[in-house]
């Protein structure tokens, strides 16, 4: 293997590309395998590379020929089985940043920001260097900083309570939500619930709505009862209510009973619905405006950056009150309509009256078959009283027609799919099965 630098910090590789030979990208480094050695230096067995799908595989240190910080280029052939990390290995990112270790020389306690790996005599890859933070003294918020050789610390190899996450986030401060729940899902359940306490509310809210059912429970359990409940209320209510579904009723009640009153009670009238129903599906909170309301008006509202895009595609025109359940629905102005007209119009203008809402109690097929005849991405939902409850999203429907473990189980690869990543059919079929790991 060649290097365009002889030293590489790991932290410094999280979300760089991964190209074939022949300049294709292959996907994006997530993070490095090594196995820990005692009384030697860590030998790297591979990169994690995140490829299309957000599917995680291991691409072994063997079949990489070069890497720096910019980018990582490998032979071109590389197994596409997801990777399952060993008992016997070590992700650098996920596992040793944050890590608290001891100085040899005068036994201090210091915190790991990142590890270099440098190439061997022998061609193996080994973490020779740690870049560490002293406990700040005095008036100073920070200590000093400075990088050691590996054998210059100790306590890698004990098991550590209450690990820090704040330099992990940092390395993945750019990733989109789905993706840092990808993150989220591999590392082991201790490491998983040190990470979701670092997070801020909104972000951890974020991230529980793209993890599979077991984590997201796993996770709220694992956090105090006033900071679950405080995650619930930044989540979309029906998120919240199908969190909540997969608890016990004395658990949901206790967080409920937790929540401010206005946002459990979106909740709770969410859980009272069936899962494939129009209710179990809602979103209590879409864009819902009154007849006098101004196309500007309507228009801010969808400006919104915390919207889901199929959120902000229409606005929904109710009489008073507009608190769901509202006054009796009137109609939807689409977004594309808003833009074609003056500011100062009223949305009651320009709505769309014959799109009817669909009771709360309509089946997953019903509510798919209104989406698919009418090119819709959401669908109201009202009570016998023609007064809007809320409304589906398509990503919702499509939430509910795949497998209930869809976000856990393997993406098939598509020819397309290898196609983007630079590799054919022949790599793989002519490819011999690669594990991981000595």
């Amino acid at each position: 293997m060649s290097t365009q630098t002889s030293r590489v910090f790991i932290a410094r590789l999280s979300g760089v590309p991964v190209f074939a030979p022949n300049g294709d990208q292959v996907g994006r480094v997530r993070d490095v395998v090594v196995t820990m050695r005692i009384g030697a230096q860590p030998r790297v067995l591979g990169i994690v590379v995140e490829v299309t799908g957000r599917r995680r595989i291991f691409v072994p240190i063997t079949r990489v020929t070069t890497i720096d910080v910019g980018q990582v280029i490998t032979t071109g052939v590389v197994n596409l089985r997801t990777f399952q990390q060993r008992p016997s290995e070590t992700l650098v990112l996920g596992e040793l940043l944050d890590r608290k270790v001891s100085l040899v020389s005068t036994d201090d306690q210091v915190v790991v920001l990142d590890v270099a790996v440098e190439p061997s005599r022998t061609g193996d890859w080994l973490i020779n260097k740690v870049y560490i933070r002293k406990s700040g003294s005095g008036l100073r918020r920070r200590g000093e900083t400075s990088i050691v050789d590996w054998d210059a610390v100790t306590g890698f190899s004990l098991a550590e309570e209450g690990q820090g996450a704040a330099h992990l986030l940092a390395t993945f401060d750019k990733l989109r939500p789905a993706d840092l729940a990808g993150v989220l899902h591999e590392l082991s359940p201790k490491r998983r619930a040190e990470v979701a306490a670092a997070l801020d509310d909104q972000k951890l809210a974020d991230v529980l709505e793209e993890l599979p059912d077991d984590d997201q429970v796993e996770i709220l359990i694992a956090l105090e009862g006033e900071r679950a409940a405080d995650v619930l209320e930044e989540m979309d209510p029906d998120d919240a209510a199908d969190l909540l579904s997969e608890l016990s009723p004395e658990e949901q009640e206790r967080l409920l009973q937790l929540m401010e009153p206005e946002e459990a009670d979106d909740v709770r009238r969410l859980l009272a619905y069936g899962d494939y129903t129009a209710g179990g599906m809602m979103t209590s909170e879409p864009i819902i405006l009154s007849p006098d309301a101004t196309v500007a008006q309507a228009l801010a509202h969808v400006r919104n950056p915390n919207l889901n895009p199929a959120i902000a595609a229409q606005v929904y025109v109710v009489r008073p009150p507009l608190e769901t359940p509202t006054g009796r629905y009137i109609g939807v102005a689409h977004f594309q309509r808003l833009l074609r007209e003056a500011p100062s119009a009223l949305v009651s203008g320009v709505i769309d009256t014959e799109l009817q809402g669909v009771s709360p109690d309509a089946p997953l097929n019903e509510v798919t078959r209104m989406f698919a005849t009418y090119n819709l991405v959401s669908l109201p939902v009202v009570d016998e009283h023609q007064r809007l409850l809320g409304a589906v999203t398509v990503d919702d429907v499509i939430d509910h027609m795949l497998p209930e473990d869809w976000r856990e189980s393997e993406i098939a690869t598509t020819t397309s799919g290898l196609s983007d990543s630079g590799l054919s059919d022949s790599d793989l079929e002519s490819e011999p099965e690669i594990t991981h790991g000595p």
